[in-house]
């Protein structure tokens, strides 16, 4: 038994990986007859581990060898909330028509298309409604599934939609649509018990860190001398801390650190005072907050001459005044580090822009996850080989797929769909991760111990 397929939008391959991996499984052969990426350092990446160079431009791609399976995780940019949003407005968008184009070209038994959960949602529903009615009519059955990735012993919280399609019949999925815990912190509230769920069902962070790395993955030696600041000795209270300006909770600003510029007591107080309270409503509804006078600060801060504090905080450049009221200077004010994981929970979203700037702490050491590290978190096999370039990987995993849900999904369809009447013997009953508990069930059940 083989299987055709192409690879489109490939990227480093994840998807690929999960597919063969699914069909290996079953003893499925599988032959992959072309992949496209237009990435050069994705490119080489892929040539590392499958190859073969993927071509590049699939609107370019007019002539493909017949095959039975189109995998493609099409561009998310156009309708990711990180995005501007602009769906098929923007012209990336349109490369879904290349994918049209290429199902009523070739006529392949199956579809598997991956992309964010933004795109169920983008235009209130209507332009994934027009993507599902575009595959219908070509005569494709069409099921999709939400998963997050920390379902499937994925560290880290990624939700995606997965789009299945099969050729004159809709194809019949048993895993049920779950987007999982809300964020790390809930995640941990709510699994941290896996003897419930049999060992290993879940991983966390602290699951797939290296004891000792290269020490260019360690924070500088100033930055961690301003940790020590918040944190003392112990870098451990960093766990699941967040680098941030314009937020408050469990946050840690550049005026703690004195990144432009020593703060005093007094400094610090006003500006954590300022962050929180510019929101509330008695000020307005911006979304992050109203500029105040100084006689609306004076009603939520207490300190003996606000005035000098407010003007050396101006001139540091923490805050900024315009027709006498005034704001925090919101950024990321240069942070090594923008997040810290906690590592027993699960990562926040990897993304290419910042995936190079989550922190760690191991053996009370601050430093960056490495590539490696971040492989791990998108659920890449340990053989996978990383681009020699450190600044491409971390591009290249936070635009990857979490590849053991991309497996779950396509034993899953196998399963019920292309092995349907294979002897039960021969089909393994344990096919994909056991459901997830939803979280109602999960608590009742934490409830009776």
């Amino acid at each position: 038994m083989k299987l055709t397929f192409v690879d489109l939008f490939a990227g480093t391959g994840g998807i690929r990986i999960g597919f063969e991996e699914a069909c290996r499984k079953f003893g499925i052969e599988t032959e992959c007859v072309l992949s496209s990426e237009i990435d050069k350092k994705a490119c080489e990446t892929y040539e590392m581990n499958f190859g073969e160079i993927p071509h590049g431009d699939i609107r370019d791609i007019k002539e493909i060898k017949q095959f039975d399976v189109l995998l493609g995780g099409f561009p998310c940019q156009p309708f990711s909330y990180a995005g501007k949003q602009r769906g098929f407005g923007d012209t990336r968008g349109t490369l879904f028509f290349e994918i049209e184009r290429i199902l009523k070209n070739h006529k392949p038994k199956l579809f598997l298309l991956e992309n964010v959960r933004g795109l169920t949602t983008h235009d209130n529903g209507r332009t994934f409604a027009t993507i599902i009615q575009a595959l219908e009519k070509l005569g494709y059955g069409v099921n999709y599934l939400l998963l997050n990735s920390s379902n499937f012993s994925v560290p880290q919280n990624r939700v995606r939609v997965y789009i299945v399609g099969q050729l004159n019949e809709k194809p019949i999925l048993t895993i049920n649509s779950d987007r999982g815990a809300v964020d790390s912190h809930k995640f941990k509230n709510l699994f941290s018990q896996k003897s419930l769920f049999g060992h290993n069902e879940f991983k966390v962070v602290g699951d797939i860190l290296d004891q000792e790395v290269d020490s260019k993955y360690l924070c500088s030696k100033d930055f961690i001398t301003r940790l020590k600041k918040v944190a003392g000795s112990n870098f451990s209270k960093l766990n699941g801390t967040r680098l941030i300006d314009y937020r408050n909770g469990d946050s840690i600003h550049s005026w703690e650190l004195g990144i432009k510029g020593e703060c005093s007591k007094d400094e610090i107080e006003l500006m954590n005072q300022l962050v929180k309270n510019r929101r509330r409503k008695m000020f307005g509804t911006h979304q992050d907050g109203k500029r105040l006078t100084l006689e609306q600060i004076k009603t939520f801060v207490k300190i003996p001459k606000i005035e000098a504090v407010i003007e050396s905080l101006e001139e540091k450049g923490y805050i900024k005044q315009v027709d006498g009221k005034y704001n925090p200077v919101a950024g990321n004010m240069s942070f090594e580090v923008f997040k810290f994981l906690d590592p027993n929970s699960i990562s926040i979203t990897l993304v290419s822009s910042d995936a190079h700037k989550l922190g760690v702490v191991v053996n009370n050491q601050p430093r960056r996850i490495t590539p490696r590290e971040a492989a791990r978190i998108q659920g890449f096999p340990e053989s996978f080989k990383i681009h020699p370039d450190d600044s491409a990987a971390y591009h290249q995993f936070g635009n990857a797929v979490a590849v053991p849900v991309v497996k779950a999904v396509v034993e899953n369809y196998l399963i019920n769909n292309f092995l349907k009447g294979t002897p039960r013997s021969q089909v393994s009953i344990r096919s994909h991760k056991p459901q997830p508990v939803k979280s109602k069930e999960l608590l009742t059940v934490l409830k009776k111990i």
